[in-house]
């Protein structure tokens, strides 16, 4: 088992979000659904990371997975 994620991309990935609505932020950089979870951690130390919007807007999810604001973009990218 793997125990570092992989880059999915080195920006972060914008989404409008839907008030009450859960998504599963991909913690493993696997999936091929970013920056969402499609099971792909499977083989990995990783969980998806449960999200739910408090409002209808804009978001920024993290791309590189070095984020220290999980599951949204703090700029760690920018480091890498």
């Amino acid at each position: 088992m793997t125990n570092t994620p992989k880059i999915a991309q080195k920006s972060p990935y914008r989404v409008d979000v839907t008030e009450g609505k859960t998504y599963f932020w991909c913690s493993c950089g696997r999936s091929s659904k970013q920056p969402f979870c499609d099971g792909s951690h499977k083989e990995t130390s990783f969980s998806p990371l449960k999200y739910t919007a408090e409002a209808d807007k804009t978001l920024f999810f993290c791309g590189c997975k070095a984020t220290e604001k999980a599951p949204l973009c703090d700029g760690s990218h920018s480091k890498l």
